[in-house]
Order: C-alpha cells, then structure tokens, then sequence
C-alpha cells in the first residue's frame, strides 16, 4: 500500500469494546485501507460536558487513499455506528479521528494533520506512543518534548490490543 496514517478511536456510549471493535472491522473492510495494529485500549475521564468515561485506541493503518478518502472512510464508520453530532465533546458511540498522515502537513477547512489538539490528551498520547515513539505533532513539536505530568491519572490501562482482522 501506500502512506500510514495512525487513526484515534474513542466511545462512550454502548458496548465500548464492542463499538471500538466494529471500528476496526468496517476500517479493515474498506478497499484501499489496511489495520496494521492496535495499541492497547485506555479509560479516560471524558473532555467537555458530564459523560460516561471514554475507551479510546490508536490504531495503525497502511493506506492506498488520499487523506480525504480516509476522512470519508473514517465518517463512514462513525454513520455505521450511529454516531449522533448534537453535542460539542458530547457522547458518542464512535469517534475516528486522522492523528497523522506519514509527515504530511495538512491544514484545509475539514481536515487537520496533526491533528492541532492531540499533544494535549493523554487518551491520544498514550495509545499513539505505543505504537509510534516519535510522531509528528502539530507545530513541529516532537513527542519527546512533551510532558506526560498531569494526565496519567487521567488515563487508565483497560484491555489488550484490538483484534486485527
């Protein structure tokens, strides 16, 4: 394939194993998008109005789209969960958002890479670094400039790696 992007997931509503699962399923299950791995799954007290606590997971992908088409493909998940948009931060059954793109810089109306907020959450960071020691941030940044303090308690180890297909 071509470029390998790293995709966060994150679910609060539901059966979150079972939903963060399905994510993995429908991904795996698009042309042109192939699930290397998964890091570990991860509880996290959530960001933004009172809500059941988040499991969140980054998982690898090898990729033959445009970072667009991944977007597209990522939105697709989050329909065929049922993922509602009604409250900013809100719950949702499904979150899949694109933190990286190989090196790639990308700053349009609907897509961001870095993802410009993913160096401040633990429930990113954590996951993300198992996988990747040193990804691209936003700004330039390097994953070894960055302090962990202040947010492992916020994120809790809770089950193995996802199943890739």
């Amino acid at each position: 394939m071509g470029a390998t992007a790293f995709l966060g997931l994150g679910t609060n509503l539901g059966d979150r194993l079972a939903n963060l699962q399905r994510a993995v399923d429908v991904l795996s299950a698009t042309p042109g998008v192939r699930v290397v791995r998964s890091s570990r799954i991860y509880e996290t007290a959530p960001v933004g109005p009172a809500q059941p606590d988040f499991l969140n997971a980054v998982i690898e992908v090898d990729t033959d789209l445009e970072p667009h088409a991944l977007l597209a493909a990522a939105a697709a998940v989050e329909r065929d969960l049922h993922r509602v948009r009604d409250v900013r931060w809100g719950p949702r059954t499904i979150d899949v958002d694109i933190l990286t793109f190989d090196d790639r810089v990308i700053d349009t109306s609907d897509l961001t890479v870095p993802h410009p907020r993913m160096h401040e959450r633990g429930f990113v960071l954590a996951p993300l670094l198992e996988l990747e020691p040193d990804p691209p941030l936003p700004g330039g940044r390097r994953a070894a400039d960055l302090s962990t303090e202040g947010w492992s308690g916020d994120v809790r180890l809770f089950a193995a790696p996802l199943r890739v297909p």
